[in-house]
């Protein structure tokens, strides 16, 4: 049986909010308990090297992809188990994507937006049925989620796309959730 795999969007900065680098931390640690493999954005800064290090510590195996131009501006973590360099931020979000059963986003900033919004995107169009988790640490997301109910309520979308994402308030909640999706 191959390995559940959990890619994880998240900032390459730490935020202001301590708790955001704590669920982090966190959420690396229950992947490795619960035998799933990180796959993320390859960098070794801010609360993608968070993730990728509690994982890695706790013994998960971890999936990094990084664009070349990339490399030195996120520090690209090189002792991860497979570490792949792409030509573009297109076909590193493809290959993070392709390789994973589950998405769960962190804080971030333009770049997690980005990669939200394209897998909701691709859920919305039938592309693919990989559940989405927002870890929506302090609320972080609150004004996003809000956006997404205006965007619904104003008739630019379906009600179905609020479902699409499942939101979750802690690394604990994640990881539970996760449970679920991937049994």
């Amino acid at each position: 049986m191959p390995i559940k795999s959990v890619c994880v969007y998240c900032g390459s900065r730490m935020g202001n909010d301590p708790a955001y680098g704590a669920d982090a931390q966190a959420l690396g640690v229950a992947l490795a308990r619960n035998g799933w493999r990180l796959v993320y954005g390859a960098g070794d800064v801010g609360l993608m090297g968070t993730v990728a290090r509690a994982a890695q510590d706790a013994g998960a195996e971890t999936f990094g992809v990084i664009p070349q131009h990339l490399v030195d501006w996120e520090v690209g973590k090189t002792d991860l188990t497979t570490y792949i360099v792409t030509e573009t931020m297109h076909e590193r979000k493809k290959v993070m994507f392709m390789n994973c059963d589950v998405v769960v986003v962190l804080p971030g900033g333009a770049g997690s937006l980005d990669e939200l919004f394209e897998a909701l995107t691709w859920r919305q169009l039938g592309l693919h049925e990989k559940p989405i988790f927002l870890l929506n640490t302090n609320g972080y997301w609150d004004p996003m989620i809000q956006l997404m109910n205006h965007v619904v309520a104003q008739g630019f979308a379906d009600k179905s796309l609020l479902d699409f994402m499942t939101i979750v308030p802690d690394a604990q909640a994640a990881e539970a959730g996760l449970a679920k999706a991937l049994a």
